[in-house]
């Protein structure tokens, strides 16, 4: 009998354990039955012992009342009367209360804290519509959120959320602080690893309008980037599939990551997208300003515009069109995009016209065509093509990709020259049929050792940042150089153009001082990117058009080939001079203001028909096909003869 009395007291206990382990809500059941159980015998007694004060109470009920009020305020018993039963029993409801009361308030304390440490925590499941989803955390979420910001200033309401594996309350500070102002847009963060299923759930990744996968920081960033999308791809998914897109920082891994991704995502090699960049922008100066407006949701973006009233015209004759906006391309009802397409290609009822604007509610048509001032035309071929004398600085895994892709576009007989503390295992010398590549031992910091280089024979530099320390070291290194390089040609007269690649945007508005052409960041470039496909992915066509050799291009052409120099015009008639030529005019470059942040002289989209007087070493951003185009050579400059090639190609 007493083992069995055991066994029953040890299932009971253990089920009493287990409620309670279900959290606050059964504390408070059981303290709410506790009261009940104390009332309700408090109550029987006095019934059953004090007949005459229960019936001067208010009978039963009101013997229960009296007990319910004193369990919750101990001071109520200070004016009762009655028998030393009544008086005794009052009391003692009284005293069960005060524990009672007690706990509660205990339990409801300390489950508060739990339930106010949780949402610090970020782990309470998101409940919103339309929102855009970034997927880990790294230095480019700062730009992200900034051009987020700027695109949805004319939405009602917009909402980004943030889901990494961070703490929420330190994610949310660093964004007050680094973006103080967010206007009309929510940024909320959430606490979780997006490698983790039912993280991902707290973001309502169902309800969302698009999610952006960021690669983390650290080794093997590309394989999280992976795992990631192989989450969102093996998702059931309630509704829709929003729009997703990511970028791999290693170009082998890209087949990788789209095969993960399937179908419906969009997935960009960001490693490619900066060598592209870099080769296009070191033979035009000004180029990477062109496409960081292009690309930033501040200034001149490219939005799609209904053809309405110039269907049945030809893409020629809606250049001058619009009173606001500069027409680039097409897209066509069945999908296909044209860059620069055929001056002569017919726009058809269902196409849209991809206008260069300041925002899509800008955009308007012209009334009246603008005037063009003929006479201030001209046809000048630009200058002479000749072979480059290109000096790369430093070394990475970015190198022989770049020389690669810049052999498919300079003239024959052109040379590229390494410098760096030791001579590449990986540098590219057979299978080359424009460059021939030597290399030159250099210490980059060292200004004896870049003096000793003869920095004048070179048209072109390229400062490359190091992979092997870290980014910041890199770029404080980089900025070194570059003010040798900026101070030898301040000094010698020599006018080679600087092209410098950078890891941050930060350390890039300090070198701004060493007035180099271009800064390459390519986390920022690709942060733009990334944005832009979040918001329409139906761009990625006409940016890998711009970025592909095999396509249209921008280029940065002599303004001499279009106007007169110091002749009165418009742009209207830039567009017209462009136009004979097949190429579509977007803006223009001042040289005198290519040292002058941010626009370094750089005009998209300006007024049509506002005078416009250019000087003959200005240039015009054009949109045309690719081919081999150098630009006019300085007097200063040496070329190189045909014995110096080879010399050079025998080097190292």
């Amino acid at each position: 009998m007493g083992r069995k009395l055991r066994g029953l007291r040890g299932r009971l206990r253990y089920w009493f354990d287990g409620t309670m382990d279900r959290g606050t809500p059964a504390l408070i059941g059981w303290l709410g039955l506790a009261s009940v159980v104390l009332i309700a015998a408090v109550t029987v007694l006095v019934v059953l012992f004090t007949d005459e004060d229960t019936e001067k109470n208010g009978g039963w009920a009101g013997v229960v009342w009296m007990s319910v009020l004193r369990t919750l305020d101990p001071g109520t018993m200070g004016g009762d009367t009655g028998g030393p039963v009544f008086l005794g029993l009052m009391l003692i409801v009284t005293i069960g209360g005060i524990f009672i009361v007690s706990a509660l308030i205990g339990v409801l304390t300390t489950g508060l804290e739990a339930r106010i440490e949780e949402l610090r925590r970020g782990k309470s499941r998101l409940v919103e519509r339309g929102h855009t989803v970034v997927l880990g955390w790294s230095e480019q979420v700062f730009t992200v959120l900034a051009e987020l910001v700027e695109a949805n200033q004319s939405e009602r309401r917009s909402c980004v959320v943030i889901l990494a594996d961070r703490d929420k309350v330190k994610m949310e500070e660093e964004i007050r602080r680094r973006i103080p102002e967010t206007g009309r847009t929510r940024v909320i963060c959430r606490s979780g690893s997006p490698l983790q299923r039912q993280d991902l759930e707290l973001v309502s990744l169902d309800a969302a309008k698009s999610v952006m996968v960021l690669p983390p920081v650290g080794d093997d960033n590309d394989t999280e980037v992976i795992k990631v999308l192989l989450l969102l791809n093996s998702r059931v998914w309630k509704r829709r599939r929003p729009n997703i897109v990511a970028a791999v920082q290693s170009s082998p891994n890209l087949a990788a990551a789209r095969l993960a991704a399937g179908d419906a995502a969009l997935v960009i090699d960001a490693d490619d997208i900066a060598v592209r960049l870099i080769v296009q922008s070191h033979r035009q100066s000004g180029l990477s300003t062109v496409f960081n407006e292009l690309l930033s949701f501040e200034g001149n973006e490219i939005y799609p515009y209904a053809a309405g009233p110039l269907a049945g015209g030809t893409y020629g004759e809606a250049l001058n069109g619009f009173e606001l906006g500069v027409p680039v391309g097409l897209r066509r009802e069945n999908g296909e995009v044209q860059v620069n397409p055929p001056m002569e290609a017919v726009i058809a009822d269902g196409d849209e016209i991809l206008v260069v604007a300041e925002d899509d509610l800008l955009i308007r048509r012209a009334q009246t065509r603008p005037e063009i001032v003929e006479s201030a035309m001209t046809t000048g071929s630009g200058g002479e093509s000749r072979p480059d004398h290109t000096l790369v600085i430093g070394w990475n895994s970015r190198a022989a990709k770049i020389i690669t892709l810049l052999d498919r576009l300079v003239e024959p007989g052109s040379v590229i020259d390494i410098a760096a503390t030791r001579e590449p295992a990986a540098l590219p010398r057979e299978g080359l049929e424009n460059l021939a590549v030597g290399f030159r031992r250099c210490e980059p910091t060292h200004r004896p050792s870049l003096e000793a280089l003869g920095l004048d024979r070179y048209r072109h530099i390229i400062v490359l940042t190091d992979d092997d320390i870290g980014s910041d070291r890199a770029d404080d290194r980089t900025l070194v150089t570059l003010l040798h390089l900026r101070d030898i040609a301040t000094r010698t007269g020599s006018p080679y153009s600087i092209v410098t690649e950078m890891n941050s945007d930060a350390n890039r508005e300090i070198a701004q001082v060493t007035k180099a052409d271009d800064f390459i960041v390519s986390t920022k470039i690709i942060s733009l990117l990334l944005t832009q496909l979040v918001e329409d992915r139906k761009l990625y066509a006409v940016f890998s058009d711009l970025f592909d050799p095999e396509g249209s291009e921008i280029y940065l052409k002599p303004a001499g080939s279009y106007l007169a120099p110091d002749t009165p015009a418009n742009f209207a008639t830039v567009i017209e001079a462009a136009r004979q030529r097949g190429e579509t005019a977007i803006g223009y470059r001042r040289a005198s203001e290519s040292d002058t942040p941010p626009g370094y002289g750089v005009v998209l989209n300006p007024p049509k028909s506002a005078p416009l007087s250019l000087a003959a070493d200005d240039a015009i951003v054009v949109l045309a096909e690719t081919g081999r185009i150098s630009a006019p050579v300085p007097a200063a400059r040496t070329e190189p003869d045909r014995e110096d090639v080879a010399a050079k190609a025998s080097r190292g």
